[in-house]
């Protein structure tokens, strides 16, 4: 991989990340563009993914703060409450990511088309959560401890497991999916971005364990350049997206971006 390929798909990715357009999909549609080499382009998605993470938690840094002095308080306050539903919506991204790990590295070896199937997919929730509150009149919930329940967090957490399909946007589904089931815009978002930092995080600190003890080797067919490049790309991009995104859930038309999906699926069907 090139140092501008490294820097073009980095950028493409932290502006991806938050966006409900999906950022895998996105990154396998630029690697196609540009002609960068497959080889070792997993080790890659695995870093600039943590590189977004760690645009998280800067943007978030002092809501996670709070949240880790009250939970540690070891009594349940609203802090303890929040943490706890966050465990929960990871329930299903942690067994798919135990049980069905070889099958969803091999996604990313998959084609075009199938990343438009996905996009298809995400077009179609962000369009009817986009029009549930005025057409399908869903139940906003009033009054959930800090927006959301416990049974929406783990609905939540469905819909994040469900997004590790190249296309599927992880940020689109799961934000469409909460408020399908009631959760107001402005608690959905947050909690859609906290939400992924303990799955990411602690599958980076796997990886890296298993590279520090030899069993595994990383960014072997990148090179440490454009793996460098590309992390900082990601970073630096992904913080203005996550500022962005938030603006947007709370306000914007999502139905935008359904569109946009949808002529990106259009335009693979036709030339890929």
């Amino acid at each position: 991989m090139d140092w501008w390929q490294a820097i073009l798909l980095g950028i493409v990715q932290g502006l991806t990340e938050f966006l409900p357009v999906s950022s895998s999909g996105h990154l396998m549609i630029f690697k196609e563009i540009v002609g960068a080499d497959a080889e070792g382009f997993l080790d890659f998605t695995v870093a600039v993914h943590f590189a977004t993470v760690l645009a998280t938690i800067v943007v978030f840094w002092s809501v996670i703060w709070n949240l880790l002095k009250g939970f540690f308080k070891f009594k349940y306050n609203d802090e303890t409450d929040y943490v706890c539903k966050i465990l929960v919506s990871l329930i299903p991204v942690a067994l798919v990511g135990f049980l069905l790990k070889d099958q969803v590295d091999a996604l990313f070896s998959g084609t075009l088309r199938q990343v438009a199937v996905g996009l298809c997919i995400t077009a179609a929730l962000l369009w009817v959560s986009d029009n549930a509150g005025r057409r399908f009149k869903v139940p906003v919930a009033r009054d959930t401890r800090n927006g959301i329940s416990f049974w929406q967090a783990f609905v939540v957490g469905l819909a994040q497991a469900f997004a590790v399909v190249p296309g599927i946007s992880r940020s689109g589904s799961t934000i469409s999916t909460g408020l399908l089931t009631g959760v107001r815009r402005e608690s959905m978002a947050q909690f859609s971005f906290l939400m992924v930092l303990v799955p990411i995080i602690g599958e980076q600190s796997l990886d890296l364990l298993k590279v520090a003890v030899g069993s595994e080797t990383f960014g072997g067919g990148v090179g440490s350049l454009p793996l460098c490049l590309g992390f900082v790309a990601a970073f630096v991009s992904g913080l203005f997206a996550c500022k962005w995104m938030i603006a947007i859930v709370k306000k914007a038309k999502l139905m935008w971006f359904a569109l946009y999906c949808l002529l990106v699926a259009a335009l693979i069907f036709i030339f890929a």
